[in-house]
């Protein structure tokens, strides 16, 4: 389903003067931030689309048309920084009108509500309370100008964009993955196994991500569908989170532990390899069977689509196992790492 970024104009993207009129270039000037705020949301997949009453910069003294001129040179000057709106609504009436389309009416917005566009997802920009009951009114999120600087807002969007909660059943597991790729919010981990949840904490810590994984599973018959289902819902998850990829790093890192060293090299361009060369000497550390890591991390590879290759060497098995966990976070916070003001693929074939 589509989704859309509404954003209001006056005191929002244009500083509102205190006469409340735009009539001449000394009084055109931008909200702090908004360029790059703007810029930075461009390529997330939303559509950008201006939703303004009109009596926020014109009156019937001044009108909207010849307020005109001043909006087609902030249009102009945000198309110069790669900002295009897609739909540009404007309500002409005014508040004793009490016309449907006026904000926070949804009378104007018809076209956004017939079902093909995600509303959960879609998200409100204003300064005023109306914006935020017109956020409320579509079910859609809000953010307001003024509580929150643009560069807050611009930070906020992002972090919901790469963000995935999947669930995936079987006759054998059950597993729930909740992943932000941009955040380092509240998680937990709980799959049965104490060593593997130990482990699998390495990820959101290191990688500096938001990660929840829950699993049930026939732990009475042994640990391997557990470890394999979690590998493979959690490079789901990656899989979608990382979305057109954009920007993204795509590489990555190498880490020492004590005694041991690590070598975890990714590669997050859509081709699925695997290579593993890590000797552990004990069947079991805790009640995690050694020879599953393996089988984890190729679970992970498989359905992530990522060229993974992992080698590590030490004496002590826990702190082998946990170099490895630690060098894949690392790798992976250095690969999902993205320049939002890059809108190019990290290729020189121009797809992944």
């Amino acid at each position: 389903m589509k989704k859309a970024v509404f954003i209001d104009r006056d005191g929002t993207i244009l500083k509102e003067p205190a006469d409340e009129q735009i009539d001449s270039l000394q009084k055109f000037a931008f909200v702090p931030g908004t360029i790059g705020g703007l810029r930075s949301i461009v390529g997330l997949g939303y559509e950008l689309v201006m939703v303004s009453n009109q009596d926020g910069l014109g009156t019937r003294a001044f009108p909207y048309e010849d307020f005109l001129p001043f909006q087609e040179l902030m249009l102009k000057t945000l198309e110069g920084e790669g900002v295009v709106f897609d739909n540009i609504l404007i309500d002409k009436s005014f508040p004793e009108d009490n016309a449907p389309t006026r904000k926070p009416g949804t009378g104007m917005l018809g076209a956004y509500m017939d079902g093909s566009y995600d509303l959960a997802s879609c998200i409100v920009i204003g300064d005023r309370d109306t914006d935020m009951e017109l956020a409320r009114n579509l079910g859609a999120k809000g953010f307001r100008i003024g509580d929150l600087s643009w560069e807050e807002v611009a930070e906020a969007v992002r972090a919901g964009s790469r963000q995935v909660v999947l669930r995936r059943t079987t006759r054998e597991t059950d597993v729930s993955v909740t992943l932000d790729l941009d955040s380092k919010g509240p998680g937990g981990i709980d799959t049965g196994l104490h060593f593997f949840d130990h482990m699998l904490e390495q990820i959101p810590h290191h990688g500096g991500v938001s990660l929840a994984i829950n699993c049930k599973g026939d732990l009475q018959v042994d640990e391997h569908h557990t470890m394999e289902d979690v590998g493979i819902a959690l490079g789901e998850a990656l899989l979608q989170a990382l979305g057109d990829r954009k920007g993204l790093e795509r590489y990555g890192f190498a880490l020492p532990m004590d005694d041991c060293n690590a070598l975890v090299l990714i590669d997050l361009g859509g081709r699925s390899d695997f290579f593993w060369d890590v000797k552990f000497t004990r069947e079991y550390i805790g009640d995690t069977p050694t020879e599953m890591f393996r089988h984890f991390f190729k679970s992970l590879s498989s359905s992530a689509r990522c060229n993974l290759r992992i080698e590590a060497s030490g004496d002590n098995n826990h702190h082998l196992a946990e170099s490895v966990f630690k060098a894949f976070a690392r790798a992976l916070r250095q690969a999902v790492r993205r320049n939002v003001f890059d809108n190019s693929l990290p290729s020189s074939k121009g797809c992944l």
